[in-house]
């Protein structure tokens, strides 16, 4: 697997202007795929960016990794750095890129390293339970 360095590539600090908020999670999340729980955490941490909607990041000790298989798919973000993806094969091809992460993230948003996002849509629920 290639790896990518953030040598040349934009760097922005979240500002006023853009701002981005990480925040811990009261009670568990919960992520289920094909009636399996593939992550459920009471530390989860939820990350609101302006322009996108909130989005739960659970740490990778709380899921089940062996129901995730790494992609070669890959996207940067100059807020946050490289961000790598996983699948989640039990979910067919809806989750074949349900899952992101970002491994080495800015110092704006270090909490996030050791975690993984899931998109909504991509699997078949994300449970924020009191």
């Amino acid at each position: 697997m290639q790896i990518r360095s953030n040598e040349a590539k934009e760097i922005k600090i979240p500002g006023p202007d853009h701002p981005i908020t990480i925040s811990s999670v009261e009670g568990n999340v919960r992520v289920t795929v094909a009636g399996k729980i593939v992550a459920e955490s009471a530390r989860a941490l939820r990350l609101e960016e302006k322009g996108y909607p909130p989005v739960y990041y659970l740490p990778r000790d709380d899921a089940d990794m062996s129901l995730l298989v790494r992609t070669t798919h890959y996207t940067y973000c100059p807020y946050k750095g490289d961000c790598t993806y996983y699948g989640i094969p039990i979910g067919g091809e809806k989750s074949k890129y349900a899952v992101w992460t970002y491994e080495k993230p800015y110092e704006a948003v270090a909490s996030i390293r050791e975690h993984l996002a899931f998109y909504p849509s991509r699997v078949d629920a994300i449970e924020a339970i009191s």
